[in-house]
């Protein structure tokens, strides 16, 4: 049974001056707004693929696509506890998650900055188990599955669960010439 944690606060929302065509006029793009969390929240649990960026003791960044699961405002991922990323993690806990298109004209990239913070209850382990099978279902469900197998080697420990709360997220969207820059602070 899930555990029921206190709703975090609903972040504010501010559109990005620099970036964004009510700010800086178009024609027809007057009525730029600042991206709804919830429309950045939905895109977030729809998304397949993410991009974790970490840092090496170097100051070098590592980027690498990731399944991520979006759970009570929490982004969950994993890897084997001896990949760079992990390595990375565990010596410098921020990092970035982003996701979106490859469009020009359409879509909703996302960027999500927060601390990696290794999962050890197992309880929540459980629980983002969950919205990865309900999220990823026959990839994950299916011995035929990519990532099947993934459940159980998170708890036997053959695999490291972090989970990302969001400090700050950027929504960079697009639709058809008008461009925004939504900064969430939380």
């Amino acid at each position: 049974m899930p555990t029921q944690e206190p709703a975090r606060p609903q972040p504010t929302a501010s559109l990005d001056a620099r970036y964004s065509s009510a700010l800086r006029p178009r024609p027809g793009a007057e009525n730029a707004t600042a991206t709804e969390w919830a429309e950045a929240q939905r895109h977030l649990e729809a998304a397949e693929i993410f991009w974790v960026s970490t840092v090496r003791r170097d100051g070098r960044l590592h980027v690498t696509p990731v399944i991520a699961a979006w759970h009570d405002g929490v982004l969950y991922f994993s890897t084997g506890p001896g990949e760079q990323k992990a390595r990375n993690l565990a010596h410098h806990a921020h990092c970035a998650l982003t996701t979106g298109g490859n469009s020009l004209t359409e879509g909703l990239d996302l960027v999500v900055e927060g601390r990696a913070e290794r999962v050890a209850d197992p309880a929540v382990t459980e629980e983002a188990i969950a919205a990865y099978e309900a999220k990823y279902g026959s990839h994950i469900t299916s011995p035929e599955g990519t990532f099947h197998g993934i459940g159980d080697a998170l708890r036997t420990g053959d695999a490291v669960l972090f989970a990302v709360a969001p400090d700050t997220a950027y929504g960079f969207g697009r639709d058809n010439g008008v461009y925004t820059h939504t900064r969430w602070a939380f």
